[in-house]
């Protein structure tokens, strides 16, 4: 008899909640007929599913935008899914796919992110070492912010940050003087409490976040 895994959101305002994945197409998207509805505009309407063929499970991404993560790497296609693993979606909604029931555990805790700066997406405030920014990020600043800090790390393209932080634009419009702007403004507010620089410019391909403990 199959058991029905679980998914987990870690991180942001669905941090805590979980889904039981009880069919054997299991579709994820912001379209309201989806199973698991994410209303954030970076995901697409139908941006992947979870598929159960000879025994286990399967992550198949529709192509999307935005785009999907499996523990950190972009998923091309359709790939297995083991007990455990983190999808990442288009870099705004992290899921830990949990393998049944069975194995959930009765509480969940979000990993604490190691490193001197903190972000609470339901608050919507910074803290570098304890101290709290104020006044907050501008909203363009903080969905950068944010964009960076649960990339982990990894470099987020132009054309990403496009998408996340003006998505009523559809990416028209938007010079790459703006997002070096945005770039410039959020580097000048993080230093007001740390003049570590923390966004750095991957020449060529983008920006990322640098959070080690320094």
């Amino acid at each position: 008899m199959k058991e029905n895994p679980v998914l987990i959101a870690r991180e942001g305002q669905l941090a805590g909640q979980r889904w039981t994945v009880d069919t054997d197409e299991f579709l994820i998207g912001r379209g309201s007929d989806c199973q698991l509805v994410l209303p954030e505009r970076q995901v697409s309407r139908y941006h992947l599913k979870l598929i159960y063929d000879n025994g286990r499970y399967q992550l198949q991404d529709f192509g999307s935008k935005n785009g999907t993560h499996l523990n950190g790497s972009r998923v091309q296609g359709t790939v297995p899914l083991q007990d455990g693993d983190e999808i990442q979606i288009a870099l705004c909604v992290k899921l830990v796919f949990v393998g049944s029931d069975a194995t959930l555990p009765l509480t969940f805790e979000p990993p604490v992110k190691q490193g001197n700066l903190l972000i609470d997406i339901g608050q919507r405030s910074v803290a570098i070492d304890g101290e709290e920014l104020i006044p907050p990020l501008s909203l363009a600043q903080f969905r950068l912010l944010q964009m960076l800090y649960e990339a982990n790390g990894a470099v987020c393209s132009r054309d990403e940050i496009v998408n996340v932080v003006w998505p009523e634009t559809d990416g028209i419009g938007v010079s790459e003087q703006a997002i070096d702007a945005l770039v410039r403004r959020l580097r000048d507010r993080l230093a007001e409490l740390d003049e570590y620089n923390y966004v750095v410019t991957v020449r060529g391909h983008g920006f990322r976040l640098d959070n080690e403990p320094h």
